[in-house]
């Protein structure tokens, strides 16, 4: 499992425990594929590294599991990529923002909490409440650009 998920299955089984929710050994393993995995995965992505430790898993086990760990906010939806990330901070509420490559599809994780409080105040100036505010921003990340790291 690649940093900074190294302890994320034994949080996860810990908050899910505080939230009386129950991570299931099949949410789990999908957990542990999101989180192991470089890039971001699509759940046919996911489907088929569940099934080398599940030869007889099923697409909507993998939906199923898929919208649990987003509920509980263990994963992240790249909705632009139909993709999963793990989150890293799982313990902490967060809005989700990300830079997302187009060339190489490198996915950063952002906290800035200026973001988050201006898309509050844009949604909330005409009166709209918004449910799951995430940040996606697409462009080229600084290696395949030529800038500087």
């Amino acid at each position: 499992m690649t940093e900074p998920f190294a302890g994320v299955l034994d949080c996860a089984e810990a908050l899910c425990r505080q939230r009386g929710a129950r991570l299931t050994p099949q949410r789990r393993q999908v957990l542990g594929i999101v989180c192991g995995a470089q890039r971001p995965l699509g759940a046919y992505e996911i489907l088929d590294a569940l099934r080398t430790l599940l030869p007889g898993a099923a697409p909507p086990t993998v939906y199923r599991a898929l919208e649990f760990l987003v509920g509980q906010g263990l994963v992240h939806r790249l909705e632009t990529l139909h993709a999963f990330v793990g989150c890293a901070r799982p313990n902490e509420p967060h809005a989700g923002q990300f830079l997302i490559c187009r060339t190489c599809g490198a996915v950063r994780g952002l906290e800035d909490p200026v973001v988050s409080q201006s898309v509050q105040a844009a949604a909330a100036a005409p009166g709209f409440r918004p449910e799951h505010p995430v940040v996606e921003i697409s462009g080229r990340c600084a290696r395949c650009a030529g800038g500087p790291r």
